[in-house]
């Protein structure tokens, strides 16, 4: 049999892994806050510097299992891709930050905006650094975005920097990433090695002055301490491989299920304000978001 010929029912089967992966991952990440509000009383600089240090064993058990250390090795020995990951790390820590900031003070409906409305701000990325053309649709989402980023500011009287910080942040990340040389599972594993050695040092900085949540404040802070790694690392793994099964628009469609799950969080487990100002904003988003998947299907089906 050629190497080229796939029966159809391994194309099935291959799609639907796919899916399997990207819609475990989505889910995980969509439960996320749960975990974050449970370390809601512990500094969020302290939650990131763990959620560095324990991901780099995770990440690195999975690339040795795969027989990705290879590509790592040749990474380093390459400034250029050295520097642009040290680029997508610092943009990786601020969105962790920021997210686990939020959850922690009673903002998660300002996370779940920025999620909502990040596809909208890459599609304004890839006009302005990319120079690629927008269909007019496509504005009009833009525009619905941005007047609900106008609503929010004049009603609350400044910026919704939650929204914003992880919008951009993310919006960034995802841009420089491409970039990177390397594949997804390799990509990661070199972000939180660069960053594990000032986690490292910020970490054992707060045990020794006796601040810190790992061994001195019981076991249940010690386990989410350990397990920021797991809920960190694997998500994350597992949508890269889902990734490669998918098609593009697949993966457009299915971006929004975290969004939601954090807004019904937020709204009804967190018990968040939800009044008629961000009721308006979320609605115009939604709008945008509804137009921009049309469009994406749409294009998607003409090719």
């Amino acid at each position: 049999m050629a190497t080229d010929t796939i029966k159809p029912e391994m194309k099935s089967n291959d799609g639907l892994r796919g899916f399997g992966y990207a819609m475990t991952a989505y889910l995980f990440w969509g439960i996320l806050p749960l975990y974050m509000k449970a370390l809601a009383h512990i500094p969020a600089l302290e939650v990131i510097a763990h959620r560095i240090f324990w991901s780099v064993p995770v990440a690195g058990a999975v690339l040795l299992a795969l027989g990705g250390m290879k590509d790592v090795r040749a990474a380093f020995r390459n400034p250029r891709t050295i520097a642009m990951a040290s680029l997508t790390a610092t943009l990786v820590t601020i969105n962790w930050g920021t997210y686990v900031w939020a959850i922690g003070a009673g903002h998660s409906l300002d996370a779940a905006l920025g999620y909502f409305i990040n596809p909208l701000f890459s599609i304004a990325l890839g006009a302005l650094l990319l120079k690629e053309r927008l269909a007019p649709v496509q504005i009009i989402a833009i525009c619905l975005a941005a007047i609900a980023v106008v609503i929010l500011t004049i009603k609350a009287g400044t910026l919704p920097w939650v929204a914003l910080s992880l919008t951009f942040s993310w919006g960034f990340y995802a841009f420089f990433r491409k970039t990177l040389p390397v594949g997804a599972n390799q990509g990661f594993f070199i972000e939180v090695l660069l960053l594990c050695v000032p986690a490292t040092l910020y970490i054992i900085y707060l045990e020794a002055r006796g601040e810190g949540h790992l061994y001195q404040t019981g076991l249940t802070d010690t386990a989410l301490l350990l397990g920021c790694g797991l809920v960190t690392a694997l998500p994350l793994m597992i949508f890269a491989n889902g990734a490669k099964l998918l098609r593009l628009s697949t993966i457009g469609i299915m971006q929004y299920i975290v969004p939601t799950m954090v807004f019904l969080i937020a709204v009804f487990l967190f018990k968040e304000p939800f009044g008629s100002t961000q009721m308006i904003a979320f609605s115009l988003i939604w709008a945008g978001l509804v137009l921009y998947s049309w469009s994406m299907l749409r294009q998607s089906k003409d090719r």
